[in-house]
This record gives C-alpha cells, structure tokens and sequence, in this order.
C-alpha cells in the first residue's frame, strides 16, 4: 500500500486549479486572485484634506490672524487657488487648493467674524493626504495568489475594479451511502445509525471554502450508486462518496467507478484511520472515496481534501503548521508498525514549548474525541511506542495553512 505522504503527492500532483473568472467584489471575500493587480490610477486620486479644518499657506500663519476666503466641501470639481494671506475651510477628503501647504483642524482654531485666530504654529504638510499616496498609479497592488480578504477588496474598489480575476470555490458533492443511516432529526430504528457525515463533511467543505452540495442519501444498491455518482459528477467539481468503498458485499463505490470508466489514482493507504481510501478520476474530475467511520472520514478530509480543494482554488498554501511537541503520556501503538497514525490530541504550550496529551480515545467511531482536538499527532511508521516527554509532530487544526 502507499504511505500517507505518497497518497497526498498523488492527490496533489493530480488535482490541479480550476479555470479562472472574473467575479463582482460582493462574491469574491476569500477567493484568490488569479492574476497580479495592477492599479491604473493613483490612490487618492488628487490630493486632498484629512481632516475638517482650515486650509492656509504655513508663512501665512505667522500673522496670527487670517480671514476667511471661501468653502470647499468635499466633492467639489474645480477648486480655485489660495489668495495670499488668506485661510479657506475645507472638509475631509476635499481637494485642497494650490498654494495651501497644510490644514489645521477646526477644533486648533477660534472662528470669529469670518477671521481664524491660530494658536501654535502649524507645519508644512500636515493633515494633506498627496495624490497617490497609497497607491501610486501603474504598480502592482499585489500578485496573483494573494486571498482577497475585505482589505483587498475594498483596495480592488478604490483602483475601480468592479470585479477580479480568480480561482472559482469548487461545487463538492457530498454522497453518504448506507441503509442503516438516517436525518439527524430522526428517531433511529432497529440498526439504524444518525448520519453525522453528511453534516460534518459538508461543514469541512464550506469550511474550506467549497461550495458543499449535499445530495440524497444514497441506498446500498449498486443501480442506486451508479446513478448518484454519475449525476454528482455531472453538477460538481469533486465528488465525496462516504461509505462504501472498503471490500463488504454492499460496498459497490469501487466496482461502479470501474464500470464508467473511472482511472484509479490509488485506493489503500497505510495508515490508522482511514486506510480504504480512495482517489479516482471521472470525466477528469476527483471522486474521493473515503471511509464511513465519522473519524476516519473527518480525518480524511482534514488530510487530503482540504489541500486539494486549496489547490483548486489557487491558493498558494496548502498545509496546517507543523510543530514539534511533546507527549504528555506514554502511547503504544496497538496495530501494524507499517501505517501512519493519525492521533488525536489537545495541544497546549509548558514551560519548554509545545505539549501535547491524547484527546480521547483513539477509536474511529469516537466523534467527540475529535470535538476537543486542536491536533493531530502525526506518527510515522515505525516506533512501535512513545514514551511521556518523546517528540512528535502535530498538524494544528486551528491554525491557517502557513506553507
């Protein structure tokens, strides 16, 4: 079988961006954009006042006192120049007349009779915001990659762009197959099970950034499967299939993958949970097919779906942070020293960095132990035990992907 790290460089070498767009500000928010920004034009535009105040010449200031010449409000087009010896008020982000050199705030001053009285001395460019001061015309804003969070966006606003070349987020059908599972707003019957996945998958996905599209959950007949899957293929960009895909006589995700004509990336990985997992290719889009158990799916997805999906959508980082911690405890491996083992785990700082203690217990069906992680200790094949104060590496699930 592969090894964890192999299957997620299959998964990536395989799973490549979408098609570029072009889409309004309102539905871009954590999108990346595709291409280097390029600003046209300067921000400001003209140059202008920061604050509401007084527009005047500072050697003008020296006499103490100046009158009144006009008003310029802000929005104002043509905008006459200072006379000698005179102040005119003017309001924030007004353009300030030539022959001004500073602006000094209403509250510095004492009106009377259509005369300032100033106190201190004001400084030369003081409270005048130059044209292209933030952004100066012709130079890039950012690159291509950069995540278009409300900053960016209203920069993208202020250089007049309406709308911005991205990566699109990807339309990830969610399929959860079993006869034995039923809405989360249902009273389980005899063998019947609450299906958890479809909830927890889709949440992951939007979470992600995806477009989660749950569909109808699919009953343990191969015709139902076949129908599912070549339907979801169509309406999405990646499919989900949870269940089905390990070697029980209900389990058909493989065999109809094989019928239409599927080409198969793996299926199997070395690793505890999660160890039927699948990647194929239909009509050149992704099917997942991952494990039933809510753990192992959770995981599964934390550990593949998540940075194919961020490649598909242009992100250039793609992974968690790693960290070096240490156990709390002693762990002993209880299965085959072959596998990667996924753990997880509370991680906290000590005195001498990160420690790390076992969330709960480790079994795949055991949901809430997942609820308090923070971590996943990723354990190599290999050391068939850890010893309390041993080293390892956690992926922290809290924190965004930094490489």
């Amino acid at each position: 079988m592969l090894g964890y790290l192999e299957a997620l460089d299959l998964v990536l070498d395989r799973i490549g961006p979408l098609p570029t767009c072009r889409m309004p500000l309102a539905g871009a928010l954590g999108l990346a954009a595709a291409e280097p920004v390029i600003a046209t034009e300067p921000v400001p535009p003209f140059t202008n006042s920061a604050m509401d105040g007084f527009a005047l010449r500072v050697r003008d200031a020296a006499q103490g006192r100046l009158p009144v010449s006009g008003l310029i409000p802000a929005g104002m087009a043509l905008v006459p120049p200072l006379a000698p010896g005179t102040a005119v008020r003017i309001m924030t982000g007004a353009p300030v007349p030539e022959g001004a050199d500073t602006i000094v705030p209403i509250e510095l001053v004492r009106v009377e009779d259509g005369w300032i009285s100033l106190g201190a001395a004001p400084r030369a460019g003081v409270n005048i915001r130059l044209a292209g001061e933030d952004i100066p015309g012709g130079g890039q804003v950012f690159p291509a990659g950069t995540v278009l969070r409300p900053a960016e966006l209203g920069v993208l606003a202020a250089i007049g762009c309406p709308e911005v070349l991205v990566r699109p987020r990807p339309r990830v059908a969610v399929l959860t197959t079993g006869d034995e599972l039923v809405d989360a707003g249902a009273r389980p019957g005899p063998g019947q099970i609450r299906d958890a996945n479809i909830v927890s998958l889709c949440a992951q996905a939007q979470a992600a950034g995806a477009v989660p599209v749950p569909w109808p959950r699919v009953p343990d007949r191969r015709e139902a499967v076949a129908d599912a899957l070549r339907r979801a293929v169509a309406d999405a960009d990646v499919v989900l299939t949870n269940g089905g895909i390990s070697v029980g006589d209900y389990d058909y995700i493989k065999a109809v993958l094989v019928d239409q004509g599927a080409v198969q990336v793996f299926w199997r990985v070395a690793q505890k949970p999660g160890g039927p997992l699948g990647l194929w290719l239909l009509d050149g889009k992704p099917v997942f097919g991952i494990p039933g158990n809510p753990v192992a799916a959770m995981l599964m997805f934390e550990a593949y779906v998540r940075p194919a999906l961020r490649r598909m959508m242009g992100y250039p980082l793609l992974h968690r942070p790693v960290r070096s911690a240490r156990l709390e405890a002693p762990w002993k491996r209880s299965g085959d020293p072959g596998r990667t083992e996924f753990l997880r785990v509370v991680a906290r700082e000590g005195a001498e960095g990160l420690v790390a203690a076992l969330a709960g217990p480790q079994g795949s069906g055991v949901l809430s132990s997942l609820m308090r992680a923070n971590a996943l200790a990723v354990i190599p094949p290999g050391p068939a035990a850890i010893p309390a104060g041993g080293e390892v590496r956690l992926h922290l699930l809290d924190a965004p992907e930094d490489h």
